[in-house]
């Protein structure tokens, strides 16, 4: 396979085989895309905005996050049971766990027997069952068209172009809420001999979904000795993977680079501060704090709601890169970069 041609349906066992820089093609549940981005390209992938100082950025200008209200069947029917809100630590654990079972689908057979399924609630003529056989239809097409087609939830070709041209050398990485470490493993890629630390009070997230990572899917990084591009894959990072509470770890100020993906935005106002507080509490003084939030766009908006029994189990709001930038800001960060990509937005920032 050579250039950029497209392949459907790629078996990940012949991952390794088939693998090539400039490839993308399909397996049976995810993209694979190794292209490069030329500089006219990243204009198209990555919207930098252009806000020179945030002093002057108030929230009168960028106005509040759109808040996710409606809730999963799941977290709905666990507090009817319990009489009670349901806690952050069991949200997570819900939605960890109906999150990766979409992750390892077989998603091209599973939307053939959803449309099967429609169709035969269609000869019983039962109306309920016809609701849920179209809901099931419309949700499998959806995941494939964000996760598979348009690759938006892991992004590869976005996230290098926001992690790109940092002053790193073999840095030491710390990953707050890491899930299945995804970009964390970018960044390793990027910035080879990276240490790489995993952090999540989720244990299924270490024991199942990190575990479950197929080891055949590729990055695209640097190669030191040739100073040109190289694939690496998950067994070529050095990764610790901890399971706790953020607010348990260890560490001093000793990391070059502390990210978190999807984080900030599972946080009220009131709790926003701590939250930046646990990525400059970790920092050397010349690291990069890395942080993203789902954008707030009508797109975002509709997923939310037709994947809302996969993903609403937590409190959770869609922001602006300016309202994710003005919360960095006031509370201690510069912002060195910011702009956003498909699904995402992103900012690079160093402590003030």
């Amino acid at each position: 396979m050579k250039g950029t041609m497209e392949t459907e349906s790629h078996s990940s066992v012949c991952i390794k085989d088939e693998v090539a820089i400039e490839n993308t093609f399909l397996t049976n549940s995810y993209r694979v895309d190794l292209r490069t981005l030329s500089p006219k390209q990243k204009d198209r992938f990555v919207k930098c905005s252009n806000i020179r100082d945030w002093s002057m950025v108030t929230w009168k200008d960028v106005g509040k996050p759109y808040e996710v209200t409606t809730y999963s069947k799941d977290r709905l029917a666990w507090e009817k049971e319990h009489h009670q809100t349901m806690d952050p630590k069991t949200s997570w654990q819900f939605f960890n766990q109906a999150f990766h079972e979409w992750f390892v689908k077989d998603v091209p057979r599973e939307m053939d027997d959803k449309k099967k399924a429609f169709f035969r609630s269609l000869k019983r003529f039962r109306l309920q069952e016809i609701q849920t056989a179209l809901q099931d239809v419309i949700q499998i097409h959806l995941w494939n068209y964000v996760h598979r087609v348009e690759d938006g939830i892991w992004d590869p070709r976005g996230k290098r172009a926001l992690f790109e041209g940092l002053d790193v050398t073999k840095p030491k990485i710390l990953f707050l809420g890491a899930a299945e470490g995804y970009e964390g493993m970018q960044l390793a890629a990027m910035y080879p001999g990276a240490e790489v630390v995993l952090v999540d009070y989720d244990a299924y997230c270490r024991d199942t979904r990190f575990q479950d990572f197929p080891e055949s899917y590729p990055f695209l990084g640097g190669n030191l000795a040739t100073g040109g591009k190289k694939v690496y894959y998950k067994k070529d990072f050095h990764i610790e993977y901890i399971v706790d509470d953020i607010r348990n770890l260890p560490f001093g100020k000793e990391f070059d680079i502390v990210l978190s993906v999807g984080l900030l935005e599972h946080f009220p106002d009131e709790k926003k501060p701590e939250v930046i507080e646990w990525h400059r509490k970790f920092l050397k003084p010349t690291g990069y704090c890395i942080m993203t939030t789902p954008r707030n766009q009508w797109k975002s908006r509709i997923y939310y709601r037709v994947m809302a029994d996969v993903m609403n189990h937590t409190y959770r709001e869609l922001m602006t890169v300016e309202q994710m930038g003005l919360y960095a800001y006031e509370n201690g960060l510069n912002i060195e970069r910011h702009g956003y990509i498909k699904v995402h937005n992103g900012l690079i920032a160093t402590v003030r």
